[in-house]
Parts: C-alpha cells; structure tokens; sequence
C-alpha cells in the first residue's frame, strides 16, 4: 500500500477541557498518513490520479477551526472519518496524530498527543424476513444501510425464499446477501444491524422465531470475533443453504478465516452433505 504523509501540519484552534483553551485557543501539529494507490498518478504524472496535499491541508485546517472539542482524541477520530469519507472513492486507510504541544500539563514534555488508525472494512450482510411484505422489508433494511454515510454498498445478491430453519412451525423466509465497505467498528456496526431490525419493528420471541427482519454479520473483513452477543464469522453458516447460496453469487472466492475453505467450497460441502 502507498503512503501520501502530512507531518505536523500546524493548526491554532481552539480544543481543550479548560475554558480557556477553547476561548484562547493554542497550536496544534497534525500528521497525516493516507494508504492508497498511487500507481496511476505515479504512472501518468496526473495531480487527478492522486490527492491534492494543499487541499487536504486547507480542509484539516478549516475543520479543526469550525468546531470545538473537549479532547484531542475527539479532533483525531472526526478528522480521520472526514478524510475517508470525503476521498472514499482512493483513500482506504488513514492514520492521524494531533499534537499539542502546549497542553495545560504542569511538566517538562515536548508534546501530548493522539494517534487513531481507521480504515475501510470489507462487510458480507445476511439478511431475512418471514412477517408482512418480506421484499419491502428486506428493501427497507438495505436502505439503511445506503443513507448512512460511513457505509458504501457493494453488490447485493438475488432474493431467495427458503423453508424455515430450525424453528420449523412458521412461514418460509426472503433471504438475501450484500456487501459492504464501512468505517464503522464491528460494535458500532451490531448496532446498525441492531437499531435497523427495530426500525421494522422486529420483536424478540422465541429463537429462530418469525421476524419481520434480521440481520446477521457474516464476514468483517477476516477477522475472527467472540464476544458474547457477536461472533463473527456467523458460528453456523457452513450448515445454512440460505446463507451460502445467496453469498455464491457475489463472494464465491471470499476465504472464511477459521475453515480456510472458500464460500464456493463451503456451499458445495453443503450440498454434498444434504444428499
């Protein structure tokens, strides 16, 4: 991965827990690290093909004038979601210090500061319905998704209905899959999910009950999550049809991080297995 880097940008703002660091404001130094590709820009000498540093100078500095925040990480994770929110189409990493050299800090030092390293995730959603208008649920779920700026949409696969799985007693189920790329934390993305299958009014019954819609972290990028509301990959998709089938169409050759085995292969052990 290319790096462009901004060292100690130097910015007077006015961020601090002391009233009078935001009435008097003080310097800060801001080191940018941007990963992208520069093969483009470096192969056609095109300003087009790479990011203007002058621009995302004025842009930090303008920034860190118009707000106001309590503390220096605040500054950092703001400016490093701007950043990648603002050049999402290149910039798939960004690592970003503040400095503040003259902190509040009885002590001889040289500079207190925050370094915060955010960057794009690779996401695979499932997403199902059994309750009300299936189709205009799932639509409404993936909406979500595309209104929320820290999230940029992939490809979304065919709808699929299925029998229900495990709980049996109730009506067949709409299933999909789609891709995304997000800046959120895998916490911060729960909740979306979360906070989504509530907007739809899905009610918590019995397990693997009916729902107007659920959504399930299938992938975040290869990391493997065991915590005790999430696990990540989903515990359980090698034995589910409605996963897999849906995810062959638009991940075939995405490797699960614990089987090392492929979607494409996983799904064809399935159906090996069901004979």
């Amino acid at each position: 991965m290319d790096v462009i880097r901004i060292e100690d940008l130097e910015v007077f703002a006015y961020h601090g827990v002391m009233e009078s660091e935001r009435i008097t404001g003080q310097k800060f130094l801001v080191t940018i690290e941007m990963f992208l590709s520069l093969y483009e820009a470096g192969g056609s000498d095109n300003l087009d093909k790479t990011l203007n540093y002058a621009k995302v100078c004025e842009e930090v500095k303008e920034f860190m004038l118009s707000h106001k925040y309590y503390l220096i990480e605040t500054v950092a994770q703001k400016l490093s979601e701007k950043l990648l929110i603002e050049y999402k189409d290149r910039l798939q990493r960004v690592r970003l210090t503040v400095k503040k050299p003259q902190a509040p800090v009885p002590a001889s030092f040289k500079s207190c500061e925050v370094t915060v390293d955010r960057a794009w995730h690779r996401v695979f959603i499932g997403a199902g319905s059994n309750m009300g208008d299936r189709q205009q649920n799932l639509r409404d779920g993936i909406a979500a998704f595309e209104k929320n700026e820290a999230v940029i949409m992939g490809d979304i696969s065919d709808i699929i209905e299925t029998k229900p799985y495990g709980y049996t007693q109730q009506d067949d189920f709409y299933n999909l899959v789609f891709e995304i790329k997000t800046i959120l934390p895998v916490r911060e993305l729960l909740k979306l999910c979360k906070d989504t299958e509530k907007a739809q009014k899905r009610e918590e019954t019995i397990r693997w009950g009916p729902r107007t819609l659920d959504l399930d972290i299938l992938f975040y990028d290869d990391e493997v999550i065991e915590q005790k509301d999430l696990v990540v990959p989903h515990c359980d998709m090698k034995n589910r049809d409605f996963v897999l089938r849906p995810l062959m169409q638009i991940a075939p050759h995405f490797i699960h991080p614990i089987y090392r085995m492929s979607v494409s292969e996983m799904y064809a052990a399935l159906c090996a297995g069901s004979k």
